[in-house]
């Protein structure tokens, strides 16, 4: 066959001499060390706690080693290309601390760009067409018909499905038959002509998970569509080769894969990268444990945790957890270090599924959030609200010395005993809100309506919002001992019989009436950020 006038016909025209791209896309000039990483997500518009946990893997190796990691954007399927994904890719890991160096719609070094691999195709096609030459790669005209047909067939000879061997029906056509069909208009894909044999085996050392044992590629793959883009595997040998790719970190899904890399990055001529692949992440479900789903497990989208409010710092903790097997015991030693003090190992990946527990994260991200100053609590709380926040809470920021006061009191930034209930930004605004507008009431009065009113009016009618704190709560008693109540603790517990309640009942009434809730922070200072107005407005509104 000649294999030269076959491929001016698949892939007419002139394209560069293969060398010429080695000319354009020199070897990084970094030091010997250093490893190139990167993230290649496909533009589909869902970005997972998956990929997160790979892109830290992936920066974190590269920023320690002095290396560089890159964004590159895997488009080939066009069909599966959302509006704007792109930019929710940079959005969800720059929340989250993951910086790239260069890459798609990064501001820089573009000399190993496009990163976009539908404009990339020119190199794809003229590596191709140098396959077709060197007989390497052949036209496949087999219908999707005929081609399911196919799988039906070795299914039920119990055969491993794929395109390959006497199942290849392609492979073999004389220049006749393909000239034919391609004179008759018949659409085509352009595949591998595998050299392996399953019958070898190929020993691999993987980075994460040791050496590791595969079998060689028989299948046929498609390298190239019949819309003249390659398929994913093709394109990410070239572009990792001309991206200088040094490692790569990736999901181990991708294992059934490898033979197939191996054996492109062989008839290719190039150097592979060095790969490891890290353990899904899994969830406890009942007695068993399961990989995440998109379809079950909203904790999976990384949409969720900013919708929510996490703390970028406490979920990239709790990755970092998960990644290398001794970051928690660092942590637990350095808890306010910056995170890129730690030495992340490779070696330290684990080889297994790794358990997901959202509750252990909700306790990083309680410590997290306690640990923020009022100034700094304040900014991380806008930057959710004006994102995700109604309206009425973007307008709490408005006074931001009065809402700074509501979060000294509120999560206890003011004194020794930091609050470490709150896990999320959402959480704290609910808890916030009341200061903005009582809203409606979260807990029941526990005394009757007449007791209830009786005890407001009381309190109304001493009422100082000059009063300090010591000469509030005297007050507060005087009205307890005036309606039955215990003032003093003691004489309760001496006497319960005697008395309706206690003076912290009497309390709790008055907190339900000015917050809506029987338990927030202390209530005079509660009072005393509220105003003299407001909280003689919320009371009065109680006594109808």
């Amino acid at each position: 066959m000649d294999c030269q006038k076959l491929a001016e016909r698949l892939l007419p025209g002139n394209y560069p001499k293969l060398s010429y791209y080695e000319e354009i896309y020199p070897p990084r000039a970094i030091e010997k060390n250093a490893e190139v990483t990167r993230l290649a997500p496909s533009p589909t518009g869902f970005i997972h706690l998956g990929n997160l946990f790979v892109a830290i893997a992936n920066e974190r190796i590269a920023h320690q080693s002095g290396g560089v990691m890159y964004l590159r954007i895997e488009d080939t399927d066009d069909k599966r290309r959302v509006e704007g994904a792109v930019e929710a890719v940079k959005n969800a890991l720059r929340y989250f601390s993951v910086r790239f160096d260069e890459g798609a719609e990064i501001d820089g070094d573009n000399t190993y760009a496009p990163w976009y691999q539908r404009q990339r195709a020119e190199i794809y096609r003229a590596f191709v067409k140098d396959l077709i030459v060197r007989g390497k790669a052949y036209p496949c005209f087999c219908t999707e018909e005929e081609l399911s047909a196919l799988r039906d067939e070795q299914t039920n000879e119990k055969k491993i499905t794929g395109y390959y061997g006497e199942y290849a029906r392609c492979r073999n056509l004389t220049e006749a038959e393909i000239f034919r069909n391609l004179d008759a208009g018949k659409p085509f894909v352009i595949r591998l002509k595998s050299a392996g044999n399953p019958e070898n085996k190929i020993t691999f050392r993987d980075e994460i998970k040791g050496e590791i044992t595969v079998t060689e590629n028989d299948q046929d793959v498609v390298i190239l569509k019949s819309d003249g883009i390659p398929t994913y595997h093709f394109a990410h040998a070239i572009d990792d080769h001309f991206m200088r790719t040094t490692l790569v970190i990736r999901g181990e899904e991708w294992l059934s894969s490898l033979p197939i890399h191996i054996e492109l990055f062989s008839v290719l001529g190039f150097d592979r990268p060095r790969y490891g692949h890290n353990c899904s992440l899994m969830k406890q479900d009942g007695e068993t444990r399961r990989k995440l789903s998109k379809r079950k497990d909203p904790e999976l989208s990384l949409e969720f945790y900013r919708q929510e409010g996490y703390f970028p710092r406490a979920v990239r903790v709790y990755m970092m957890t998960l990644l290398n097997s001794n970051f928690e015991e660092w942590y637990q030693k350095n808890p306010e270090k910056p995170l890129e003090e730690f030495p992340f190992s490779v070696k330290k990946m684990g080889k297994s599924g790794a358990l997901f527990d959202l509750d252990k994260l909700n306790d990083i991200s309680k410590n997290e959030l306690s640990r923020l100053t009022a100034e700094e609590t304040f900014d991380f709380l806008k930057a959710w609200a004006d994102e995700y926040g109604s309206d009425e809470e973007k307008g709490y920021f408005k006074n931001r010395e009065y809402l700074i006061k509501i979060l000294e009191l509120v999560m206890g930034t003011n004194g020794k005993k930091r609050r470490k209930d709150i896990m999320t930004a959402r959480q704290a605004m609910e808890i916030v809100g009341y200061f903005f507008s009582k809203g409606e009431r979260q807990d029941e009065y526990r005394t009757d309506k007449q007791t209830k009113v009786r005890i407001l009016n009381a309190f109304l009618a001493t009422y100082d919002y000059n009063d300090d704190a010591q000469v509030w709560f005297s007050k507060l008693k005087e009205v307890a001992a005036s309606l039955g109540f215990a003032a003093e603790m003691r004489d309760y517990k001496a006497n319960p019989e005697a008395y309706k309640g206690n003076v912290s009942d009497v309390a709790e009434v008055l907190r339900i009436a000015v917050t809506g809730r029987a338990n927030t922070p202390d209530l005079w200072t509660v009072m005393q950020i509220l105003g003299a107005e407001e909280t003689k407005k919320r009371i009065q509104g109680e006594t109808v």
